[in-house]
């Protein structure tokens, strides 16, 4: 009897099943680095805004605290946006020819207030307060990234479940003392890029950035570890923090 299959039938089931095992595979990777992709988050992509504010040159350059641009970060779960009358209250006296500044002079002539361009945005059915994380001293670069470096603001992390919950599982690798947030720029407006120096103690020889400092100073990720990790074991304590409740789906969702 004549043979049905050529001998390049197995290779072609072979190569067949093959397929159907990687294509599936290969199709959910590609989707999934698509998905996760600044394409798709806009992270590291610098948003237009009506002014082109930097947040290098007033914050590292002049030195002004975050909470005189945003108001509510430590009362409200909205941190605020600046009105026109927290720029003017400068802009008034310096730069007040300046073309870059015109929309807010328009905004104060007009009594209309300046409409910024939003780089960070949750599902309406998630919940987050900023003042709850600034009092467990969860840095702005933790989820902002390097925010004091952007001449031109951009979305510096993408905000998946999973990025939330590492910290809401073990929250004591992220929390610090609540000063340390606004200690952070004022420590690189000092010191720069250049870490301390200590000994095998761990007592300061040479003042500097904490390792913790340093990666907030880049937005790198980074949890706490040494020195660090005691402090937060202990915040955790002090501030009755309860991982279980953290990771109950009703704390973020309504």
């Amino acid at each position: 009897m004549a043979q049905i299959f050529s001998r390049k039938s197995n290779v072609y089931a072979r190569v067949v099943m093959l397929a159907l095992v990687v294509l599936p595979i290969s199709a959910l990777a590609i989707a999934s680095a698509i998905t996760r992709s600044p394409y798709n988050t806009n992270v590291g992509i610098p948003i237009t805004q009506p002014v082109p504010f930097s947040h290098e040159h007033h914050v590292v350059e002049l030195g002004i605290d975050c909470r005189y641009c945003h108001t509510y970060v430590e009362k409200s779960g909205n941190p605020g946006l600046p009105s026109t009358q927290v720029c003017m209250s400068c802009h008034s006296q310096i730069w007040t020819d300046s073309p870059l500044i015109a929309p807010v002079r328009q905004s104060w002539r007009d009594n209309k207030p300046i409409v910024w361009n939003r780089l960070n945005w949750l599902p309406r059915y998630v919940y987050f307060a900023h003042n709850v994380h600034i009092a467990a001293g969860i840095s702005c670069n933790d989820c902002h990234g390097p925010i004091q470096s952007m001449m031109i603001t951009y979305k510096g992390k993408a905000f998946w479940m999973s990025f939330c919950l590492n910290c809401h599982r073990q929250p004591e690798k992220f929390i610090s003392p609540r000063h340390d947030v606004w200690k952070l720029y004022r420590d690189i407006e000092r010191y720069g890029n250049h870490l301390e120096i200590t000994n095998g103690q761990g007592q300061q020889i040479s003042p500097g950035l904490t390792s913790r400092e340093s990666a907030l100073l880049e937005g790198k990720y980074y949890e706490n570890q040494g020195r660090d990790l005691v402090i937060g074991e202990q915040l955790k304590r002090d501030l009755h923090i309860q991982s279980a409740l953290l990771t109950n789906c009703s704390v973020c969702h309504h």
